[in-house]
């Protein structure tokens, strides 16, 4: 931050106290704007990936122009007689008709009745049969009329008493029971209560939260209108929206109020609040926001738009702690310097940071031995999409995964479609398509393989290759890998041959992500090098944080890989199922990991700097500035995780597995990194820790974060007015 940041953010603080009225009336006119714009441009949220550039999307871009409608979204309806019936009973054969004539009843439909009948397969026990309904439309573009009529075709064999279950396409739009949000609210305000004791502090960075993941949901749900965005771009902004919103108030209204025990008026406490913490909540705001564009490096423009609403919701976090808070600061007077305020010399966080500094050898060891054990599991981390097979087992994704694996194989849930082009008159091409299923049938993980279909104007085939294993297994995906290599010469003949569908493009989009992680993480460690010596004016500092980032990262995923791909803790966390990392996971939890360990980092090294920067003595200085700041870091960490943790009881695995990690990684990072290893690294390097060579000091801004300076120029400015002699003018 410029040196002059500091009072801009003072002169900004002041002028949100003193119009706090206009500054609330502006909030609300922004949400009601961005309402409407949401009202008049909002989309429906998509659960499709696309992997520009990949194998498996080239193929499936394809066969949306040669196989016209088949790029439309689809349901599979799965019926099941009850034990020790088949469907060929006698009271249930007359079932299956009225739901074929109810298929034409459903708009935005491909093929009616004629093409559902069609696709109409039986187990071999004869209990478990399907269907398919192809639509000629995307799934965003599926109307509530259309999801309603796809209800109705069920309703014949439920009255029969079959089991009815679907996959693909849902009838209606079930509603989540998830009740994450509220969870963390609660927590939070119950955490709040204790650090502050009064009931309007404790409200009121929650009321500010609010407004950021207000403003933020709104801005994404408009940007679903124009674009395509993911569903998780909302439970992630919901969750890093109320994270960092909380804490950058909570550290804004500690200033605000240490100030006012300092014996400041309510309108300079605020001033200063704003120009101090608020300095603090600029400078870790940016982080968060730069950690997330870098998404963009990824090249998948989904994971792009989803790092930029997490961003735009941070973006209006910042903003409403900088000008929402001083304004309901101003309505709140001198009422909230009332409650529990902490003497810094009495506080346990001194204790602690007395501990640590006394056994720091012994400290620092235990937290990356620590650390690094749990990060054991990490090493054989596998990544994947989420499936039917991931839902909870009393949805009806889950059951109609369960039914079709046990009455046509695991494979039958994740197909593959070799996709060939060109010339298929040619020789070349009719000994491919005369092979392939003899070859196929040589393959132990091929279980079934359909016979060629060929598009319209005969330039392109698509072949069903069914595998034995199922669609997370890594049977599957060196499956894909050897149909890949095998046809592979036939290109020097004038044939492509591609690989596609949902478990293909799954495969791809886990590879790219994986292959993105060697880039994406030197740019955030970078990053992270850059903006702390330019605050610290260090390098020993710096280089201390991003050892520490390393490590919380690297025992968050060890945890993530213990617990949902190797089923530890299954039952006690209610997880659905055991499956790989969710492929997105690693790189956004990253991104979002590292700003919120600059946040700790900053809030909590500042401080120290600050004192070491006044006293000269490094050991005191640490010391003090942790007594200082431990106790609010503490506070923002423990909302932080409640926020966190609470989404991990979602029902859905990638809502739980972003909850768990993000939890654990709070905790680690601020508990074990922050308030134990960092302590315990500045003690023993001393003074050090806040050397920069000369060549380098010469080069690096002076950047004054906490307002130092105008902090000083205010006091000096105060002694001369209360002079004695001297007469206000």
């Amino acid at each position: 931050m410029p040196a002059g940041m500091a009072r801009v953010l003072y002169r900004l603080g002041g002028w949100s106290y003193d119009r706090r009225r206009i500054v609330l009336a502006a909030w609300v006119a922004v949400l009601v704007g961005l309402a409407a714009l949401s009202s008049a441009l909002g989309g429906q949220l998509s659960n499709s990936y696309t992997i520009p550039g990949s194998e498996s999307q080239n193929a499936q871009d394809l066969l949306k122009r040669e196989f016209p409608g088949t790029g439309g979204a689809a349901a599979r309806i799965v019926f099941v007689a009850p034990p020790g019936h088949t469907l060929s009973d006698p009271q249930y054969r007359p079932v299956i008709r009225p739901t074929f004539s109810a298929v034409q009843h459903v708009p935005q439909t491909v093929g009616g009745p004629k093409a559902f009948n069609a696709s109409f397969k039986i187990s071999k026990n004869r209990r478990i049969g399907y269907a398919d309904i192809a639509f000629a439309v995307p799934f965003i573009d599926l109307t509530k009329s259309t999801k309603a009529a796809l209800g109705r075709v069920a309703v014949p064999g439920q009255r029969a008493g079959l089991g009815v279950y679907f996959s693909g396409v849902q009838p209606g739009t079930s509603a989540s029971g998830d009740n994450g949000t509220l969870i963390a609210v609660i927590l939070a305000l119950i955490v709040l209560a204790i650090v502050f004791g009064r009931a309007l502090p404790a409200i009121l960075p929650l009321i500010t939260a609010g407004v950021g993941v207000v403003a933020g949901l709104q801005a994404i749900n408009a940007a679903a209108g124009v674009t395509t965005v993911l569903s998780t771009a909302t439970t992630l902004a919901t969750m890093l929206g109320l994270a960092v919103g909380i804490d950058y108030a909570l550290f804004i209204l500690t200033r605000h109020r240490q100030h006012l025990a300092d014996g400041l008026e309510p309108r300079e406490a605020a001033a200063r609040a704003v120009a101090t913490a608020g300095g603090s909540v600029t400078f870790a705001g940016t982080t968060v926001v730069i950690a997330l564009l870098g998404l963009a490096v990824v090249g998948i423009p989904l994971l792009t738009v989803m790092g930029i609403g997490a961003a735009v919701t941070v973006v209006f976090a910042v903003l409403v702690a900088l000008t929402l808070v001083p304004a309901l600061l101003g309505f709140s007077g001198a009422r909230l310097g009332r409650g529990k305020n902490i003497d810094p010399q009495q506080a346990m966080g001194r204790r602690w940071a007395q501990f640590v500094v006394r056994h720091r050898v012994w400290m620092g060891l235990g937290v990356i031995v620590v650390t690094l054990a749990i990060a054991i599991p990490a090493l054989h981390m596998r990544l994947g999409l989420q499936d039917d097979g991931t839902h909870p087992p009393n949805t009806t994704e889950r059951k109609a995964y369960d039914y079709l694996t046990e009455g046509f194989g695991p494979g039958f849930n994740g197909p593959l479609q070799v996709v060939v082009t060109g010339d298929l008159r040619s020789t070349n091409a009719q000994r491919f398509l005369r092979q392939v299923d003899t070859a196929a049938k040589r393959v132990p993980s091929v279980a079934a393989i359909s016979p060629p279909i060929v598009s319209p104007n005969g330039q392109v085939a698509i072949v069903n290759v069914t595998p034995s294993s199922s669609p997370q297994s890594e049977a599957t995906k060196s499956l894909v890998k050897f149909i890949r290599q095998q046809t592979a010469p036939f290109h020097k003949v004038g044939l492509n041959i591609y690989v596609t569908g949902p478990t293909a493009l799954g495969i791809d989009f886990a590879d790219k992500l994986a292959a993105a992680l060697p880039v994406f993480l030197p740019v955030i460690v970078g990053l992270c090098l850059v903006l702390l010596l330019l605050m610290f004016r260090s390098l020993l500092v710096p280089v201390k944080a991003v050892v520490g980032f390393l490590l919380t990262i690297a025992a968050s995923f060890g945890l993530t890989v213990w617990i949902f791909q190797d089923g530890n803790l299954a039952s006690a966390l209610g997880l659905p199922a055991t499956a790989p990392i969710l492929s997105f996971l690693p790189i956004i939890v990253i991104a979002i990991l590292f700003g919120l360990a600059m946040d700790y980092e900053l809030f909590l090294v500042s401080r120290m700097r600050e004192s070491f920067m006044r006293t000269k003595r490094a050991t005191p200085a640490l010391i003090d500035g942790f007594a200082a700041s431990g106790r609010v870091v503490t506070a923002a960490a423990i909302i932080m995780f409640s926020v966190f943790a609470s989404f991990g009881t979602s029902d859905d695995l990638g809502t739980k597995s972003f909850g768990v990690v993000l939890a654990f990684g709070v905790l680690v990072d601020a508990f074990l990194v922050r308030m134990t290893l960092v302590p315990a690294v500045l003690a023993l390097v001393g003074k050090r820790a806040w050397h920069l060579p000369a060549w380098l000091d010469r080069r690096v801004p002076d950047l004054d974060v906490e307002g130092e300076r105008l902090i000083e120029e205010l006091e000096r400015k105060a002694e001369k007015e209360h002079a004695p002699g001297n007469v206000p003018s």
